[in-house]
């Protein structure tokens, strides 16, 4: 049985409780809230760390988190919910999975969602795999970045998040910039009349470097960020395969960032 299958068949129900059971057992229309350590933690041989509940756990982490950090500045604006659905699209839902992802952004924006809880058991499904707790927060500052700027209050909680997550500022801080360099380059490709690169101050963000990096640490941050978003990579650590997609447009844009800077240089 599929992965999505298991969500509307019913086996889903032992694989997950606490906070992120609750939320996505809502959003299904389900009742799922058992409490994490009241699960038998062999049931249906799915136990913290499998593939197909950290898989669950991504998912409903992913759109309720995007939903609370949506309404950080005070609304939610349309451009924010454009992004939500444009990461649905990206994941190929079928018309009841895009439901209850939006039905998760929504609860995400509810007064009293309980973030901190959240948080932890989604770092504790993903065993800290730092790759994909890294893909989680990429996704949420796309939702950040969506209507073209960072709020403080976004930003703030952004970090909040970071921290939660036992993910370090540092390279919270480079993935702000690939983020932003990210919406540079895509925001003048929409407008441009045929396809272009990115510039060669946004390549280098996109690869989390500065211009005065040498030539060894382009190649080695350029094989990192194929490594890290690798999309066969990601799915074995927990990645639903439906967000393939996402990690291949990535590695493509890293690629794009890559022979810029190569081409630039003549290495």
């Amino acid at each position: 049985m599929s992965w999505w299958g298991k969500l509307f068949g019913g086996a889903f129900g032992f694989m997950l409780g606490g906070p992120l059971g609750a939320l996505i057992g809502a959003a299904l229309g389900h009742s799922f809230d058992k409490g994490l350590n009241a699960l038998p933690q062999d049931e249906a041989g799915f136990a913290p760390g499998d593939q197909e509940r950290v898989q669950t756990a991504f998912f409903t982490a992913t759109f309720s988190v995007m939903g609370h950090v949506a309404k950080a500045d005070g609304q939610v604006s349309e451009d924010e919910i454009a992004l939500a659905r444009s990461v649905m699209a990206q994941m190929d839902l079928g018309l009841e999975l895009q439901q209850a992802a939006m039905r998760l952004f929504g609860e995400g924006k509810r007064a009293g969602f309980p973030l901190d809880e959240v948080l932890d058991q989604f770092r504790q499904e993903c065993r800290r795999r730092q790759t994909l707790i890294q893909m989680f927060l990429e996704v949420q500052l796309q939702a950040a970045y969506a209507d073209g700027h960072l709020d403080p209050a976004e930003q703030r909680l952004l970090l909040h998040i970071c921290d939660r997550l036992g993910f370090p500022r540092q390279i919270f801080r480079r993935l702000e910039d690939m983020v932003s360099a990210h919406y540079r380059y895509t925001g003048s490709r929409r407008g441009a009349t045929q396809p272009t690169g990115p510039s060669i101050a946004d390549a280098y963000a996109l690869l989390g470097l500065d211009a005065k990096a040498s030539d060894t640490e382009v190649k080695r941050s350029y094989r990192r960020l194929l490594s890290q978003h690798h999309p066969d990579k990601l799915v074995s650590k927990g990645l639903p395969q439906e967000m393939m997609k996402m990690a291949a447009d990535k590695t493509h844009e890293i690629r794009q960032a890559y022979e810029r800077i190569r081409k630039q240089r003549g290495f």
